[in-house]
């Protein structure tokens, strides 16, 4: 008899159909895995007998095909074992009632039977709602994350058994009820408050507006001087994630298998710090099975790099295409996959290799030849695609005794939020969502200038000898510090401003 039973693959973040097509015809006992697998779903055949027989129902002594289609497709991964089996047992006319057919089945199986949890749940339930499907049975232990997908019957169960005895209609199982995303995103976090954070006003400023406008930064300074700690209060003073871009966060975590199963789904932006020695395929991306990598979990979050020129060459040349278009492609031999990569950079580094280039009160033991050698890591079209760069120097005794009370968190949030909004209005229907993404066009409409500030950007290009990429980059910061004052207009202290924190190009770069 023949039987076909949906389940659904993974190309990336998105979802594609695949039919479980079971072929059982007489002859010598084998089974046939046809439809393009990798090793996972070839070894698949083994557990899937395993588990029905575990499971208290027979395995037939026939000869099977089964084939994934469609066949010219590369499938991965052990979740269409539980679909297989399915296969299996309504072909041996095990399962009697074709209700089967409604649903998608997700799975991995153990040899007991049990359904063990899989990676990518959510895009795939995300991918066939969109095509019209209605019933899914997913395994249990990924129930949380599924609980935010509405318009779906989804239904968890924890074994082959179970899957059978609900499809024959001998017990009854309750669909997952729907969860609310404000309620689980209300939860306490532990977050560094800029309230301990002593001095370092222009760094503060900097990252204040870094947040409203969605810009990279740079800040450069001695050791100890707290570039570290800055960076870590950044993500306190970011806007809330939306249900939308916790959607899309938690898909890409939930590809990558990092997905917390507890809670379900990402409430906050991501924070993502990826050591000196991290590979270049770990941070893009790739594999065997084109995982996501750091920067693609560090969409709509932030990318810290700290030690910035310690990272090899070629990891931060990467970073090129995600920081102009917000998406990180992933060319192998076995597929090319396209994941988004929207983040903010924050990168912080040293002067020079001892750390002290610049430095009020220290002095540097460096040659020359060496500073040379160690600022040009970091590339000029690297340079380029951050927007502000702020130097960060060491604070005196007096400045971190000083009982005078810093600004916390909270209150530089509502600052950031209230520019926020002003851009989430002026980019209303576009796919743009702050002014660091900002297209040309986009500019010349909302960045005009006076004749006096004019004046100020071509001094500016011509003495600091910009690109027509950072020229870009300061009507963007200018843009922002306009919108933090609630100005319609970009005013030549905006531009001031803006242009303070392109000082480096000049100093260090020259």
């Amino acid at each position: 008899m023949l039987s076909k039973v949906l389940s659904y693959g993974l190309c990336g973040i998105e979802g594609f159909l695949v039919t479980i097509e079971t072929d059982m015809v007489g002859g010598i006992p084998h089974i046939d895995m046809v439809g393009l697998g990798d090793t996972a779903v070839k070894e698949s055949k083994d557990r899937v007998k395993s588990a029905i027989r575990n499971s208290g129902f027979q395995f037939p002594i026939k000869h099977f095909t089964i084939n994934l289609a469609p066949a010219d497709t590369k499938k991965e991964g052990p979740h269409y074992e539980l679909s297989m089996a399915v296969g299996i047992l309504s072909a041996s006319e095990q399962i009697l009632n074709k209700k089967y057919k409604d649903f998608i089945f997700i799975g991995e199986l153990s040899l007991d039977g049990t359904i063990k949890k899989v990676k990518g749940v959510l895009p795939i339930l995300i991918s066939a709602r969109s095509a019209g499907f209605k019933k899914v049975i997913i395994p249990s232990d990924n129930c949380e994350e599924a609980k935010f997908i509405d318009g779906m019957e989804i239904y968890a169960v924890s074994n082959l058994r179970q899957v059978v005895m609900f499809l024959n209609d001998e017990i009854v199982l309750n669909k997952l009820e729907t969860k609310s995303f404000e309620e689980v995103s209300r939860q306490d976090t532990n977050k560094l408050d800029f309230e301990n954070v002593k001095g370092q006003a222009m760094a503060k400023r900097a990252l204040e507006i870094a947040a409203a406008g969605g810009h990279n930064v740079l800040m450069i300074g001695p050791p100890g001087s707290g570039k570290s700690m800055l960076a870590k209060c950044f993500s306190g003073i970011l806007p809330d994630l939306t249900f939308e871009e916790a959607l899309q966060v938690t898909k890409i975590h939930s590809i990558a298998g990092e997905l917390d199963l507890k809670k379900g789904i990402i409430t906050e932006r991501p924070f993502r710090t990826p050591h000196t020695t991290a590979t270049v395929v770990s941070m893009t991306g790739g594999g065997n099975h084109s995982k996501p990598g750091e920067i693609s979990l560090a969409h709509n979050g932030v990318l810290f790099l700290d030690e910035f020129p310690e990272y090899t060459r070629n990891l931060i040349e990467t970073l090129r295409q995600p920081l102009e278009d917000g998406t990180i492609t992933v060319a192998r031999a076995n597929q090319t996959v396209t994941y988004p990569s929207s983040f903010t950079l924050i990168a912080s580094m040293n002067p020079c290799p001892c750390g002290n280039y610049g430095a009020k009160d220290r002095e540097c033991r460096c040659t020359p030849a060496q500073i040379h050698k160690y600022l040009s890591k970091i590339s000029g079209p690297i340079m380029d695609r951050i927007d502000i760069h702020v130097e960060v120097d060491n604070i005196s005794y007096q400045d971190l005794n000083n009982e005078t009370k810093e600004e916390n968190s909270e209150s530089i949030k509502a600052r950031v939020d209230k520019a926020r909004d002003i851009q989430l209005k002026r980019f209303k229907n576009t796919k743009t969502f702050s002014n660091a993404k900002m297209s040309v066009p986009q500019m010349k409409k909302f960045c005009k200038l006076s004749k006096e500030c004019q004046e100020l950007m071509e001094q500016a290009f011509s003495k600091l000898k910009l690109s027509a990429r950072a020229h870009d980059r300061i009507l963007r910061v200018a843009r922002t510090i306009a919108d933090l004052e609630g100005e319609i207009e970009i005013l030549p202290r905006h531009i001031f401003e803006a242009i303070s924190y392109r000082g480096l190009d000049r100093k260090y770069w020259d």
